[in-house]
């Protein structure tokens, strides 16, 4: 072989083991990459305050001036934030765990498939940021029919400071606090919000180390009595009367809508009453994230801390007749999202509009304190707010289950484009919210191709279906006959289980 050619082989193979080199180096850099933030965040571990309010809607955040001054201004806003199923109870499991409500089993707001008794709490983030040494402490608006168990001294695992309201009101309301029963009446100074922000901000003041605050108070849900002094506010809203509002033709709509009778005058003055009332409600809670925040500042944790703000669900002030939640609607699924992480963030508001889920909200916490999440199905949020993510999801999944009202079984899927919903009615609805934001046309078999691939993505997501949710959506349903007679077995014997646990416990 000519010594030319020699050469030129030799060189090939430096050049290659270089290349190669260099290659390894970076995927190492890249692989080690989370590891190094987890051991960052172990070193030098957060403190992080969760602030969830009670049916507030994505486009309220405007009348919350302390929120726009101290979150918005210096955080990231989720354009695109929304919850997996728009019902108090299952999306506040989700928030909890990171998880689906048919990963969870919370569905409804109590029975066999909903409420406390639903909840496996033995695996929470408040558990790991336990396990991992931050003190927790949660003040607020816990599960539906946590009751019974909140008078018998029941405290979920994994809380150091437990302050929950026995059943949420604004006056008149009993909190547990460490498995002890507080009564609260009338009085000014038991106005609830007010109450749980100084539980809360005496345990940032009063707590040594990381710590990690749930704050979640019972506004603006109905009936959104205001604080004392605020109850004049707002007066001058204009008429809400956007273009869904008491929907006429609605004959595209699922037969639960087509049924809704028109908003008469009376309705209409009570919805309104209460939208002036859910904005006069919000500012105890505006008072209270001053409180809060200057209590992180006051000892030193707000630099380094991690600070979300948002709602479990969001609700309909008359969009198609209907004055709840629960529909796969945007009134209802779109929630409020802030994240201010000075650390990360840096300097000046920033907008993100990546498809994101109450379930993500878990997956941010457990990273940005560096500890596991078992079970989640959401994403950690951090590598949006630090502006470096590179793939994200295309679909998230919402969840229903018929309850006592007459919105059948559904399951829905959202895109940054379009809504599909399929009920076990055998009914379907098809959004282009980009031509169509206000829903008003349901594109339902008129767009077989679409409607087709929609359909695909949602059986990936949807599995396995709510209970009761028939194969109108393609999937091969195993929750018929033995099945649903085995389902019924084992969850019996689980609530069983954990009824007996708890007794212990207690």
């Amino acid at each position: 072989m000519p010594d030319a050619t020699i050469s030129l082989l030799r060189l090939r193979s430096k050049v290659f083991r270089l290349a190669f080199a260099c290659l390894a180096t970076v995927a190492v850099s890249l692989c080690l990459a989370p590891a190094a933030a987890a051991q960052d965040a172990a070193a030098n571990p957060p403190s992080i305050l969760l602030i969830v309010t009670d049916d507030q809607r994505w486009d309220t955040l405007w009348a919350m001036p302390e929120v726009q001054r101290s979150l918005v201004e210096p955080g990231v806003s989720f354009e695109e934030s929304f919850t997996t199923s728009s019902l108090c109870c299952p999306s506040r499991a989700s928030i909890l765990t990171g998880a689906y409500p048919h990963t969870t089993g919370v569905y409804r707001q109590g029975g066999r498939f909903g409420g406390f008794w639903s909840f496996d709490d033995r695996t929470t983030i408040a558990t790991q940021l336990a396990d991992a040494g931050y003190r927790t402490g949660f003040f607020g608006k816990y599960l539906d029919a946590y009751q019974r168990d909140a008078l018998k001294g029941y405290v979920p695992p994994g809380w150091d400071r437990w302050v929950a309201f026995v059943h949420a009101e604004y006056f008149d309301y009993g909190l547990t606090i460490d498995g002890d029963v507080h009564r609260h009446g009338l009085e000014p100074d038991d106005y609830s919000t007010d109450v749980l922000a100084s539980h809360t901000e005496d345990f940032i003041r009063g707590t040594e180390g990381p710590l990690f605050a749930l704050f979640a108070p019972a506004a603006p849900h109905a009936p959104a009595l205001p604080a004392p002094g605020d109850e004049t506010g707002f007066d001058d809203l204009p008429t809400w009367t956007p273009p869904s509002f008491d929907e006429a033709d609605r004959t595209d709509k699922p037969e639960h809508i087509r049924a809704l009778d028109p908003l008469d005058p009376g309705r209409t003055e009570t919805l309104e009453r209460l939208r002036r009332n859910q904005y006069r409600s919000l500012q105890a809670v505006d008072r209270a994230v001053e409180r809060l925040l200057d209590a992180l500042g006051d000892t030193g944790r707000l630099d380094d801390a991690v600070v979300i703000f948002t709602s479990d669900n969001g609700l309909l002030w008359g969009e198609h007749r209907w004055l709840k939640k629960e529909v796969p609607y945007e009134e209802a699924i779109r929630v409020p999202l802030v994240v201010r992480a000075d650390a990360i963030v840096g300097e000046g508001a920033r907008t993100d509009r990546h498809l994101v889920a109450n379930i993500d909200l878990a997956p941010t916490i457990a990273a940005a304190a560096g500890v596991e999440l078992p079970g989640a199905d959401g994403m950690s949020l951090l590598p949006l707010v630090e502006g470096r993510a590179e793939t994200w999801r295309d679909a998230f999944l919402i969840e229903h289950m018929r309850g006592t009202n007459p919105i059948p079984t559904y399951c829905a899927v959202r895109t940054a484009r379009y809504l599909f919903a399929s009920y076990e009615t055998g009914e379907r609805e098809l959004y282009d919210l980009e031509a169509d934001p206000f829903q008003l046309q349901n594109l339902a078999g008129t767009e077989p191709g679409l409607e087709g691939r929609l359909d695909t993505t949602l059986r990936g997501l949807c599995e396995p279906p709510p209970p009761g949710l028939r194969p109108q959506i393609g999937m091969v349903a195993t929750l018929l006959g033995v099945a649903a007679v085995a389902g019924l077995a084992v969850t019996a014997r689980w609530l069983v289980a954990r009824s007996a646990e708890r007794r212990r416990v207690a």
